[in-house]
């Protein structure tokens, strides 16, 4: 999800997960359900439900919507009992997933919400807490839920299973998601006398190579779509977190973007842009410009592959590496995307949610989502099997650093609070009127970080 240009392409992610790799879940608060939530009985034979599914795919332009369309066609043939409508959230905003989040408020308010959403991870805390999405243990048990996780014969990669858990329940079921990808355009880097054999590892390099390709080309060097309010704030986690630091405090009660690691990081990009290696575009000026074959090098989401890949074709070669990072230090990708929650309130229609959800995100509809989109199945395993999607990851090369990526990834962390998207929004303004506006890096974070560390629960900076 990226909630971004990117987002646009597909797909948004967290909570904060204190000990991911040992299986913790998200979350420290209490449950997003004031009261017990019962267990759903299965349906009846014949029984007949209607659903709303809302998804931003359905207001994505060519493969998203015809490929979401054709996944629901799937599913009215097996569950010819189960009628499901498909609509996009509501809204005027140009990228769809902008309007997730006040779509679901204003449904519920009218008491029509849709029965199943597809919402972004950085709204995970707000979906639980705020707007009481329904936690999927309890309506159809943990072990339903886990075995839906372990698939019929490929499982979830054990890194994502728990992203749309919160207090030791899962809440929404990963969907799809991108983790960022450093593309590069091969013709370019012979030009500037660069070997694309070898592209750059780190941000050090990745200056050096847009200085270069700036002089000898003419074209622009290198964009880092992490750094504006459009772009949210999922990759630019990435980049603090490679750089040793955090945008908030693992009890979730402090915010920490004017801490000296992220005020390093901002000024290292600030430098790029200073330097003539980063151009001072829009996100998608910069999305534009590098399909266009103007732009040396890309951090985009691993959902652009499609669309960068039609820019090249024919002209052009397009390349892909894993996600620079600072020296001596380990890159930390997070995930960007989106899961799949229910809000449902009658037991047949939460039974048939279920349904829904477990079909969305099986190894049928992953091999739909990746050869007809280019999102990385979420059952990875499907990619090494000559009989699944080994053919078609074998001929799409550019997926193995998202792939190797999408291994370790850390979850994107959301803001706690009603008042989540000004805690983020303004970070992320602090952040671009730094880099691409000229102000101090240090003084910028910290004022900012002041004004808006009242907003999250409990305070604190």
């Amino acid at each position: 999800m990226r909630t971004t240009r990117t987002t646009l392409l597909a797909s948004a992610v967290m909570a904060v997960v204190v000990g991911l790799a040992s299986g913790c879940s998200l979350g420290s608060s209490a449950s997003g359900d004031d009261a017990p939530v019962s267990r759903v009985p299965e349906l009846k034979d014949g029984q007949k439900v209607s659903l709303v599914l809302e998804s931003y795919n359905f207001g994505q332009a060519g493969p998203w919507t015809d490929t979401f369309n054709e996944l629901l066609d799937k599913f009215h043939k097996a569950h010819p009992d189960i009628k499901v409508t498909g609509q996009k959230p509501q809204g005027n905003s140009a990228n769809p997933a902008a309007d997730t989040v006040s779509s679901l408020q204003s449904q519920l308010a009218t008491g029509n919400a849709p029965d199943v959403a597809q919402l972004g991870f950085s709204d995970l805390d707000f979906t639980v807490n705020q707007l009481k999405a329904a936690p999927l243990d309890d309506l159809v048990g943990k072990d339903e839920v886990q075995k839906n996780f372990d698939g019929a014969k490929y499982p979830y990669g054990k890194t994502v299973r728990t992203l749309g858990d919160w207090d030791g329940k899962t809440y929404g079921v990963p969907f799809v998601l991108s983790t960022p990808v450093l593309y590069y355009n091969s013709a370019l880097f012979e030009k500037a006398g660069l070997d694309p054999q070898k592209p750059p590892t780190t941000w050090a390099e990745v200056e050096r190579a847009g200085k270069a390709i700036k002089a000898k080309t003419g074209k622009d060097g290198a964009y880092v779509d992490c750094l504006t309010k459009i772009a949210k704030d999922w990759c630019f986690q990435a980049l603090v977190r490679s750089n040793g630091g955090g945008v908030l405090s693992q009890d979730r009660k402090s915010l920490r973007f004017a801490e000296p690691a992220v005020v390093e990081t901002v000024r290292t990009m600030q430098g790029m842009v200073r330097g003539g290696a980063m151009p001072n575009r829009t996100q998608q000026q910069a999305v534009e410009g590098f399909a266009r074959g103007d732009l040396g090098m890309i951090l985009e989401s691993s959902a652009m592959q499609g669309n960068f890949g039609k820019g090249a074709e024919g002209k052009w070669k397009l390349r892909a590496a894993p996600m620079p990072t600072f020296e001596g230090k380990r890159s930390v990708p997070t995930n960007s995307g989106a899961a799949l929650f229910v809000f449902a309130k009658d037991p047949a229609k939460q039974r048939a949610a279920w349904e829904l959800i477990k079909f969305l995100t099986s190894e049928e509809a992953y091999t739909t989502i990746a050869t007809k989109i280019g999102y990385l199945p979420l059952r990875t395993e499907l990619v090494d099997d000559p009989a699944a999607l080994k053919p078609w990851a074998d001929k799409n090369p550019l997926i193995k650093p998202n792939l190797e990526q999408l291994a370790r990834i850390e979850p994107w962390v959301s803001f706690p609070g009603a008042s989540y998207l000004q805690v983020r929004d303004g970070m992320m303004e602090a952040v671009e009127n730094a880099v691409f506006q000229g102000a101090d890096p240090k003084a910028t974070l910290r004022a900012r970080q002041d004004e808006v560390a009242k907003l999250i629960a409990g305070g604190g900076r």
